[in-house]
C-alpha cells in the first residue's frame, strides 16, 4: 500500500518523519512520500531537511520513504516557481493544497497549482469540469482523502474523475499518531466515496505505475 501525503513536524506534523516512517511501515505501508507544507518562508529548509533525511533511510527497509512538499495556501502565481525550486532541491513528489470547503484557500488554486509542474491536487473539493479536464490532460492525480473535513467532498471529486477519466489517488493527509490508518481504513473511505473494489485496484496499479516511473519501486 502507498501514501503520498503525510506530513512531520518539519511543519504542522507532530512526529519526526522517522516516527512517521516507523508507524507506517507497521501497518504495512511499502512507499510513503513526506510532503511537509511550505511557501516561500521554509521550502528551502522543508525539502532540504526531508531530502537529508531520506537519503540515509536504510535501503534495506520495508518502506521506502520519498522526499516531497505540499504547497500550501500560496497565491496562484507562486504554484510555478514554488514547483521548480522544490523539484530542483530534489523533491520527488509535489502535493498541491486544493481549493476545499473546509480552509479558506483562495480561489484559482485548484487551476493554478494544475498548471504547475505537480504530481498531486490534494484534496480539490471545489474542482470544476474544466480543471479535471486539465488535471486529465496534464496526468495530475486527484486526491481522496481520509481528512477530516476535507473528506466530505471526495464522492463530488470521485464523480467527476469517473466522468472525465481522471486519475485518482488515495492519501491519508495525516499529521499526528491518530491519521495513520490500516490500508483498509483507506478502502472504506474510498467505498464511502462512491469508488468499487474493482476501481480501487486499478486506482493502485496506476499509482504503482507512477512510482516505477520515480524509480521508487
Amino acid at each position: 500500500m502507498y501514501n503520498l501525503h503525510c506530513h512531520s513536524l518539519l511543519s504542522d506534523g507532530c512526529l519526526l518523519p522517522s516516527e512517521v516512517a516507523v508507524r507506517y511501515m507497521a501497518l504495512g505501508y511499502t512507499v510513503i512520500a513526506i510532503t511537509d507544507h511550505a511557501d516561500y518562508s521554509n521550502i528551502k529548509n522543508a525539502v532540504k531537511s526531508i531530502v537529508e533525511f531520506t537519503s540515509h533511510w536504510p535501503k534495506q527497509s520495508p518502506i521506502k520513504i520519498l522526499p516531497g512538499v505540499e504547497l500550501t495556501h500560496v497565491p496562484p502565481e507562486h504554484f510555478k516557481p514554488l514547483s521548480k525550486i522544490a523539484r530542483d532541491l530534489g523533491a520527488k513528489i509535489v502535493v498541491a493544497h486544493g481549493e476545499t470547503p473546509a480552509e479558506p484557500v483562495i480561489k484559482g488554486t485548484n487551476r493554478a497549482a494544475l498548471e504547475a509542474d505537480i504530481d498531486i491536487l490534494a484534496h480539490p473539493g471545489l474542482i470544476t469540469d474544466d480543471e479535471i479536464r486539465l488535471a486529465v490532460e496534464k496526468k495530475i492525480f486527484l486526491e481522496i482523502t481520509c481528512r477530516s473535513g476535507h473528506c466530505e467532498t471526495n464522492a463530488h471529486v470521485v464523480d467527476l474523475a469517473l466522468k472525465f477519466n481522471a486519475k485518482l489517488i488515495l492519501n491519508t493527509d495525516s499529521h499526528k499518531p491518530e491519521d495513520i490508518v490500516p490500508p483498509d481504513y483507506i478502502i472504506k473511505v474510498a467505498h464511502k466515496a462512491g469508488l468499487s473494489s474493482e476501481q480501487i485496484e486499478a486506482i493502485n496499479a496506476d499509482v504503482e505505475d507512477f512510482l516505477k516511473k520515480k524509480g521508487a519501486l
